[in-house]
Order: C-alpha cells, then sequence, then structure tokens
C-alpha cells in the first residue's frame, strides 16, 4: 500500500463533501475516481496532495514515496518557452549530465591519486546517470511533447503565450517526466485530440508508479484504470475492476437495493393495512393481533431508498418533421486560413437517419466544417445543399448561438415566444435551472451551464437534423449517459464533432474521419473505425455501401481507389522498413551498452586504473559511446512511435 486514506471527513458548511471515507492505493496500481459534477473529485485530489485540510480522518503516504499532482487549470508565468518548461523536470540530469562533461575534460590533467579519485566520482556518476535513463532524457522529452500533441515548430513558444488547454497539456508533459510514485492526475485528457489521448493511455500503461485518475472519458478509463473509488452523496465506495465494471456492479447493486427497498415498502403497506383493518372489527382479540403486529413493525429496520444521483440532463428529441431521404450533400468543398489548409475537394452526403460522428486532430478542421454548414464561415469554394424539410439544430461548443446580454429565461422565451412562463420553467428545471437561478444572465454562467442552456434550446427546436459541436464537454458521466440514450431514441439525424470516444461508441452509426485535407468514411462505431482504420477505407465503404440505404459519395470512393491502393501499399512498404530499421537500432544500442558495462568493469581493475593512458582512453571511447547512444535512443523512440 503506497497511499491511505482512513475515515476522512470534509464538509463546506451544511454541504458534505465525504464523510468517513476510506479507499487506499497499491503500488502500481491504477485506479479511477468517479462521480458526478459537483460530487468532490476535485476536492478529494486536493486533500490528498495538501492543499485543503480534513476536518477530520488521516491520508497516509508511504514515507520516502512521492506525489505529483496535475489540476484542471494551470496558471504558468515563467517565461520558458515549451521545451525549457518541461525539460525542467529532468534538472537533476541535466547538472549531473554537466558534472560528467566537466569530468571528462579534467581526466587528461590529471594523474595519480588525484586521478583516481576523479575517476571514482566519474564512475559513480555514470552509474547512476545510467541507471536514470541519463542518455534518452532528450528523446523522453522530445516524445511526450509529440505524444500531447505539440509539433516542433511549437517548441519554443513562451508558455505565457499559451491557451489554459495549452498550458495544462505542458504541466501534463513535466509531471510525466518528473515520475512520481503517485501520479493524481484531473482530468487529463481534456485538451487533447485522439491521438494524443491513446498515447496517453499506452504511457500510462506501461507507468511504473500508482495512478489515481478523476475522467469522465470512459473508454480512457476502460483501458487504463483497474479500480474504480465512487464518491456520492459524501460515501466513499471502492469497486475492483474498469469502468464498465465498475458501472455494471453499480447497476447491479442499485436495482438489487431498490427493488429490496420497494419488498420492504410494499410489505409495510401491507401491514398496516391489515392492522387498520383488525382495529376496524372493534373486537378485543383483533386488537391485540394488531398491537402485535405493530410492534412487529416498530422492530423493522427500515431500508433506505436508494439515492437517486440528479443527473445534468433529462433529455428528449423528437423531429416536428421527418426530412427527405437526401439531408445533407457536400460537394468539392474546400476551405483554408493560409498558409494552413484544413480540407480540399471534400464531397460526402448524410442520410436520414445517419448518426456521423466527424472525428481528427485538434486543428484539422472538424469545428470549421460544422460553422460552414450552419453559415456561421463561408468555404473558400465548394457547395452544400440541404435536402427536402431539413430543420437544422445547432449545438456550438463556443456558444455563439446564445445571447451573453440574456438572462437564461429571456433566452428561452425570445426564441420560443408561444411557451408560458410555467412551460419555460418546467424545460430549464429538466436541465437543473430551479428558482432565481433561471434570471442569471448567460454571461456570468460557467462552460457547462452555458451547454445546458444549449441543449435546452435543442430540446425545444424540434429540429430533423441535429449538427453538434463536443456536445459531452463540461458534461458527467451521468450526463452524457442520459444525452447518448436521447440521441439513440432520435428519430432524426445527426452530425457531430466529438473526441469522447465512448460516446461515439453508443451513438455512431458512421465515422467521416478528416485526415490528410480529406475525409475518410467508416460505416460503424469508433471500435470499427479502430478496426479498419488501416485498410482501404475508400474500398471498403464502396463495397459496403453498394446498394444500402446510407450509400455516399466520399472523397475517396471508387473514383481513388486505385491511388489508395498504391498509397497504401507505399505505406505498408515504409512500415516494414521502419520495422527493420527498429530491430536494427535495438542491436546496435545491445551491443554499445555491454561495451559500456565492459568498460566500467575494466576501470575498476587495478592494473587500468593505475595507467593512465589506459583510462583517457577507455574514458574517450566511453564518452563516443555514449553520443552514438545519445543518438540512437532518439532514433528508437521515432521509430517505436
Amino acid at each position: 500500500m503506497i497511499l491511505s486514506c482512513h475515515d476522512i471527513k470534509k464538509s463546506f458548511g451544511e454541504h458534505v463533501i465525504v464523510e468517513n471515507g476510506s479507499f487506499h492505493i497499491e503500488e502500481h496500481e491504477k485506479a479511477a475516481l468517479v462521480g458526478i459534477n459537483g460530487a468532490g473529485k476535485s476536492t478529494l485530489l486536493k486533500m490528498i496532495v495538501g492543499e485543503l485540510s480534513c476536518d477530520s480522518g488521516s491520508i497516509t503516504l508511504t514515507k520516502g514515496k512521492t506525489l505529483g499532482y496535475l489540476s484542471q487549470h494551470q496558471e504558468l508565468t515563467s517565461g520558458n518557452t515549451i521545451y525549457e518548461e518541461v525539460r525542467a523536470a529532468k534538472a537533476s540530469l541535466i547538472e549531473m549530465e554537466a558534472r560528467i562533461r566537466a569530468i571528462e575534460v579534467e581526466l587528461k590533467d590529471l594523474s595519480g591519486k588525484a586521478l583516481e579519485e576523479r575517476l571514482n566520482t566519474y564512475h559513480n556518476l555514470t552509474n547512476t546517470f545510467e541507471l536514470l535513463d541519463g542518455y534518452s532524457y532528450k528523446s523522453k522529452i522530445t516524445g511526450v511533447l509529440k505524444g500531447l500533441g505539440f509539433s516542433e515548430d511549437e517548441f519554443n513558444k513562451q508558455v505565457d503565450t499559451l491557451s489554459g488547454g495549452q498550458k495544462t497539456r505542458v504541466a501534463l508533459g513535466k509531471l510525466l517526466l518528473t515520475k512520481p510514485d503517485v501520479l493524481l492526475l484531473d482530468e487529463p485528457t481534456n485538451h487533447l485530440d485522439l491521438n494524443s489521448i491513446t498515447w496517453l493511455e499506452t504511457f500510462l500503461l506501461n507507468y511504473f508508479g500508482a495512478i489515481l485518475i478523476v475522467s469522465h472519458d470512459r473508454y480512457f478509463l476502460n483501458r487504463v484504470v483497474t479500480k474504480v473509488i465512487e464518491i456520492e452523496l459524501g460515501v466513499l465506495s471502492v469497486f475492483s475492476g474498469s469502468y464498465t465494471d465498475y458501472s455494471q456492479k453499480k447497476k447491479m447493486l442499485r436495482e438489487a437495493r431498490l427493488k429490496e427497498y420497494l419488498n420492504q415498502q410494499q410489505e409495510i403497506k401491507h401491514q398496516e393495512a391489515v392492522i387498520e383493518k383488525l382495529r376496524s372489527f372493534n373486537r378485543e382479540k383483533s386488537i391485540k393481533r394488531a398491537e402485535s403486529r405493530e410492534k412487529m413493525l416498530a422492530k423493522l429496520t427500515p431500508i433506505e431508498k436508494p439515492a437517486q444521483v440528479h443527473a445534468d440532463i433529462r433529455l428528449k428529441l423528437e423531429p416536428s418533421i421527418v426530412s427527405g431521404q437526401d439531408v445533407l450533400s457536400v460537394e468539392h468543398l474546400s476551405k483554408s486560413f493560409p498558409p494552413r489548409t484544413l480540407f480540399q475537394d471534400a464531397s460526402f452526403e448524410i442520410k436520414r437517419g445517419e448518426h456521423a460522428a466527424v472525428i481528427g486532430d485538434n486543428g484539422t478542421g472538424k469545428t470549421t466544417l460544422l460553422k460552414i454548414l450552419n453559415q456561421v464561415l463561408p468555404a473558400d469554394q465548394g457547395t452544400f445543399t440541404l435536402g427536402t424539410n431539413v430543420k437544422i439544430g445547432y449545438y456550438d461548443q463556443e456558444h455563439h448561438v446564445l445571447h451573453m446580454d440574456k438572462t437564461i429565461f429571456e433566452e428561452i422565451s425570445d426564441d420560443y415566444p408561444s411557451l408560458n412562463n410555467t412551460q419555460i420553467r418546467k424545460t430549464l428545471a429538466a436541465f437543473l435551472f430551479t428558482g432565481d437561478e433561471v434570471f442569471k444572465q448567460i454571461s456570468s454562467l460557467s462552460g457547462g451551464e452555458r451547454g445546458r442552456v444549449s441543449l435546452a434550446k435543442l430540446m425545444l427546436s424540434e429540429a430533423n437534423f441535429l449538427i453538434l459541436d463536443e456536445p459531452t464537454n463540461h458534461l458527467d458521466i451521468a450526463s452524457k449517459e442520459i444525452l447518448e440514450q436521447a440521441l439513440n431514441d432520435y428519430t432524426g439525424t445527426v452530425l457531430y464533432v466529438s473526441h469522447d470516444r465512448y460516446f461515439i461508441n453508443q451513438t455512431a452509426t458512421r465515422i467521416l474521419e478528416l485526415t490528410g485535407h480529406t475525409f475518410v468514411n467508416y460505416i460503424g462505431n469508433y471500435d470499427y473505425y479502430l478496426e479498419k482504420k488501416d485498410e482501404l477505407t475508400g474500398v471498403y465503404a464502396a463495397k459496403a455501401l453498394s446498394g444500402s440505404r446510407t450509400a455516399s459519395s466520399t472523397d475517396v470512393s471508387s473514383g481513388k481507389s486505385k491511388q489508395n491502393w498504391l498509397e497504401q501499399k507505399e505505406e505498408q512498404a515504409k512500415q516494414r522498413k521502419r520495422q527493420n530499421d527498429l530491430k536494427k537500432t535495438e542491436e546496435r544500442i545491445g551491443l554499445l551498452e555491454e561495451r559500456d558495462n565492459e568498460i566500467d568493469a575494466l576501470m575498476t581493475k587495478e592494473e587500468i586504473y593505475t595507467n593512465s593512458v589506459k583510462c583517457q582512453e577507455l574514458a574517450a571511447e566511453k564518452g563516443a559511446i555514449a553520443k552514438e547512444l545519445e543518438i540512437l535512443y532518439e532514433q528508437w523512440e521515432e521509430l517505436a512511435e
């Protein structure tokens, strides 16, 4: 056991965060902390790192172990570049390397006892440096930054000029390279694209230390964690297994508890009815029997009704009219923000009833596509056409569809003047806006609150074609599940952008990947996309769509099949070459490391360390090995990626 929380209690006034909660984390264990928004997840992490104190109870970290904490919001104002900021995580190694290089310069001018003492110091330093993977720290810094979505031309950007999301990614990279014994991560996948999230999953799966993660990304949690700690209405509960295991066990427990409660309530009502009937007989014997039953009821231990956790939304979407079969036709669409091209000559169709997810790296143009379709931005070239009776409902992650100067109530009443006061309040209550909260100004709301207002407007729109930009941002897991159910029940057509792979897996029937300035079409959910992404999607989609009701003309359909086939063959050849290069690089690293160890062993022998010429030769050889290894480690990192 590396971290233990025992009987901890924390309240803010009358609001109880946790009451007598206990859990522990074993060494190398990877656990998730889950709960609805406002349940106290971030508060619990702050208590563990000491930013907040417990009202009672104890939090214990094993002696000599280190904690590392990533909060949701980062204030980096060091004046460093991105690379310098992350490089600071390796400050001790950098200092050690400088000492090693300085000693190497000194050795050629030393002899006798001074040389022997310096060689001992040199030997100890190089051993420690090697044990700490010192020769590969530069490639690791580069690998982590690239893994988190930074390109090399961004390495020299000043951290002071970065957005909040970029600062969080820098802080995450620095923390991962620090390698604490226990990692506490609060929403680490926020601001990461799909490739970066996949990279982070792999990194954490191979991480030597223990990890406690707060995240609403269920796909991510399923891949990484083996234990789930739930905080609900002040109670901490521990479940073994993945997030799916937890979700299933939680559902079974809730259903069993509810059944037990309902059975007891039914029995109580039955006994009360019997008692009332017996008393109505007004006979001594009947009254005694009634009293006996009352005593039995009084001794009964009441079962509490399972708490119904409020989800952020209760959503029902229904089109007002049915659209035509052809909902959207995009032809030869192009958009650039010079010098960057987002997409070029893109063509695809959306048919009635399809639920299509647009995925791709950050900055590829996914949100831009939705803005063009909603006429917020113009296209550079190409056209798009809406089908018969198509009525769009648009959810904008930046909430431009909201009016910042209006109150929540005015936002609904002005757009839907036919609704009366009661109807508006009922709608807003479904999204947890009650009482005087409905008179809050839109400009004063958090991102999550604005999202709920936008979803409320979407529900009232009765649109038959929903265009959604990151609809799950700022929603907790319970809210996401309700939105998923609403979309799955929705009989209209949906086109959305999302980085939430679990959400995509649950709701998408088709995926459009924006990559290489074009859209690649997959007929299926996210798991299907992962299975087929390395295959010839254009050919596969053309065959799979032949004669189906969801047939579409994507930019990689039959017209480009031959070209794509050749490109795929070329890519496969490159992959084989990379694998061969990787094998050769590993073999060379192995030989050099073996020789490096031999030199270390030689330098401990009296006939060597008393021979200054031989020592200098071996020191020079060791230095050359170190330089070559540094290059090879970087090559290996690039090839392994």
